[in-house]
């Protein structure tokens, strides 16, 4: 949850109770981007141990000053989202140091944290995937002058939604009385009139729930924003410039989540530095052994209960989320049927596609796939289930007859993560 921890203590005074509302009914004269950055900035994604802990220390104080956990003895703070490769931690740095944070939890096996409090169907029930803005702190060396770390933390965030974690709807639950800079600078839209009294996720202080449409942004940015001049006009920075001081991870495929966890990673964090696994229920420790199931991080995680059985486990296979264009042809025909499709994810013997449809359970046919820029698969395939409705229908395909191509990819993907060497991809007509 972001509560505008990292600001939070700003610039209260005693004697003025009400300082911090001050502050907040006049964000909107705040909001503009201090250009140019003084000092070496930097933007990028915490791959490795000394950012990451940075990353959670800086949040840990940040959430204890403002009153939303007790301290740790760790002097950290991790969830239980942050061990999944679909959780994305940002990070904002000042000539080397971590001066800001946050994580996006990309809804995956775990749900959203804010779930468990706000009701988010009318989101689910639109198109795209959805990820919440969770875990944001800025350092109190730059909390005078949070914007200037704000805005483009948040820039790099839209970005990066965009470009490479394949989010079209973000989600939020913000303390009530920060809810205006959310509203009126970064134009969300509340999911409820109404707060809940107490989110147990943030040590039971009040929160409001939150969603934006990324893809209505320009729009809504041009009604709330287009009057505005000079660095207060925050359309052209958001939509019609590039944040120099952005390092997006490379990639060779079409992958859209950049798991960072290691062994040695998860191990430090989940369970030497805290004891965040001891915590976990048994749906979760079994959905984790589904998601990291090689060898190397059985002694990591911690032991399946007794009653688990590997002969039903909760998935057959692990699946790795993508964005990759296609064309399926439906073969037994002399004018064969072709269909647009996504594909969304992929196993080592299935995927899953969106296509606009239908299409008939058992047809077989040949995917056409773009694994990576320039890296065609030709794959045999058989639909073997179907979700969702018309249109944007999600069907399953087993796959028949791999190619070279393919056979790459599902053997590089198991044991990916940021710092990982990226192979040669092999390009095909």
């Amino acid at each position: 949850m972001d509560i505008k921890a990292g600001l939070a203590h700003r610039s209260s005074r005693p004697g003025r109770p009400g300082s911090q509302h001050d502050d907040d009914a006049n964000v909107e004269s705040a909001a503009e981007v201090d250009h140019p950055l003084k000092g070496q900035f930097e933007f990028a994604i915490a791959a490795s141990l000394d950012d990451l802990e940075a990353c959670f220390t800086l949040l840990h104080n940040a959430y204890v000053a403002s009153g939303f956990m007790a301290p740790h003895p760790s002097g950290i703070r991790v969830t239980p989202h942050h061990a999944l490769p679909t959780t994305t931690t940002l990070c904002a740095k000042v000539d080397g140091k971590v001066v800001g944070t946050l994580s996006l939890v990309r809804e995956g096996v775990f749900g959203l944290p804010m779930q468990s409090v706000f009701d988010i169907g009318s989101v689910r029930s639109r198109p795209g995937q959805i990820t919440e803005i969770s875990s944001l702190a800025v350092h109190p060396d730059w909390r005078r002058k949070a914007y200037s770390i704000l805005i483009p933390l948040m820039k790099f965030m839209h970005d990066y939604c965009l470009r490479q974690f394949d989010t079209r709807h973000l989600v939020i639950a913000v303390n009530p009385a920060h809810i205006n800079m959310y509203e009126s600078v970064m134009v969300f839209r509340r999911l409820t009139e109404h707060s809940v009294d107490r989110y147990d996720f943030v040590n039971g202080a009040p929160a409001v729930g939150a969603t934006l449409d990324l893809h209505e942004l320009p729009e809504l940015y041009e009604r709330v924003h287009g009057h505005r001049r000079g660095r207060q006009n925050l359309i052209q920075f958001f939509l019609h410039s590039e944040l120099v001081e952005a390092r997006f991870p490379a990639r060779p495929w079409n992958t859209t989540n950049d798991p960072v966890m290691t062994p040695r990673l998860l191990d430090h964090f989940f369970n030497r530095r805290t004891q965040v696994f001891d915590e976990l229920d048994e749906r979760r420790i079994r959905l984790l052994h589904s998601i990291y199931f090689e060898a190397e991080w059985a002694e990591i995680l911690p032991a399946l209960p007794l009653s688990f059985s590997a002969v039903h486990p909760l998935r057959r296979e692990p699946r790795y989320s993508m964005n990759c264009p296609g064309v399926l042809r439906l073969a037994g025909a002399l004018d064969p049927d072709v269909f647009a499709v996504v594909v969304i994810d992929v196993s080592r013997h299935g995927c899953q596609a969106l296509t606009v449809g239908p299409l008939e359970l058992g047809s077989t046919g040949t995917l056409r796939v773009e694994l990576g820029s320039g890296v065609i698969s030709l794959v045999g395939a058989t639909v073997v289930r179907q979700s969702g409705s018309h249109p944007g229908m999600k069907y399953s395909f087993r796959i028949e007859q791999p190619d070279a191509n393919w056979e790459r990819f599902v053997n590089w993907l198991p044991g990916v993560h940021v710092e990982a060497a990226f192979p040669p991809a092999t390009s095909t007509a």
